[in-house]
């Protein structure tokens, strides 16, 4: 990789030129999904932004506005039709992809509260399949047009192998995630389609907002981390931006954490 050096620095080199992919779901401009897809366009990829309905696809529409490098998509991950729907519109519009990005997690509210041992059937249920079953089903639906040497990615948190008050079942249904993506890994790897987690500590997000606590979880973690400094959506972008490019060839089945080493800290 050549580098052009000048006095004032260099020119960054694109690592993402060439490349297809696809950020699914954004909710807004605040977005770990949003900072991702960004940074991916930043660095040369054509990037497919998808929206869970149509009321979101005007939130994304709005993000990607007369911005040749995006193209928008619709796709509500409990619903088997929409994944074979999304396959067939990949196909027609990017004939392949060589990254996929899985970004989505729910949970109720009241299951985000209180007492873990509380969490109903219902709530159980519904956070494991949105947050967790929908990475395999959407990985299996779009095998067929994931490239090889094809890079997948999860978002996960700290909060799936420590107990963390007040994530409750979205802990339970991260710690499924992150083993989904190890044995994704093991599936895909045939293809040289490598599966990974990206692992960010408390960020500010519309959809972190539904965790009490939020803003005391960041600062407590700003404050112990062994890099004394913020973190945020961008930091998460770059570590994606990594393992969308030929840089991660050889990475598969990790969980990269993005919490200033954080994750590291034991007292």
């Amino acid at each position: 990789m050549n580098l052009d050096y000048t006095d004032a620095g260099y020119n960054r080199p694109m690592l993402l030129s060439g490349k297809k992919g696809l950020v699914l779901n954004v909710t807004n401009e605040n977005s770990i999904g949003w900072a991702i897809a960004k940074a991916a366009a930043d660095h040369g990829a054509l990037v497919g932004v998808g929206a869970q309905n149509e009321k979101m696809l005007e939130r994304v529409k709005k993000l990607i506005d007369g911005d040749d490098r995006f193209t928008s998509f619709v796709v509500d991950f409990s619903e088997e039709s929409q994944l074979l729907a999304l396959r067939d519109d990949v196909a027609a519009k990017f004939g392949g992809i060589d990254f996929l990005v899985h970004s989505a997690a729910f949970a109720n509210r009241e299951d985000l509260q209180g007492r873990f041992i509380d969490t109903s059937r219902d709530g159980f249920s519904v956070a494991l399949d949105i947050s967790a079953y929908s990475l395999v089903a959407l990985c299996k639906a779009l095998e067929p047009v994931l490239n090889e040497d094809g890079s997948v990615m999860a978002i996960s948190y700290l909060g799936s192998t420590r107990a963390v008050g007040n994530y409750n079942v979205m802990g339970v249904a991260k710690a499924a995630l992150e083993s989904a993506v190890r044995y994704l890994a093991f599936d895909l790897g045939t293809k040289g389609i490598r599966v990974n987690t990206l692992s960010p500590g408390p960020i500010n997000t519309i959809s972190a907002r539904g965790v009490k606590g939020l803003m005391d979880m960041i600062s407590y973690v700003h404050e112990r981390a062994p890099l004394k400094r913020e973190f945020g959506q961008e930091e998460v972008g770059g570590s994606a931006v990594y393992l969308m490019s030929d840089l991660s060839k050889g990475v598969s089945g990790q969980i990269i954490f993005i919490d200033n080493g954080y994750n590291i800290v034991g007292m």
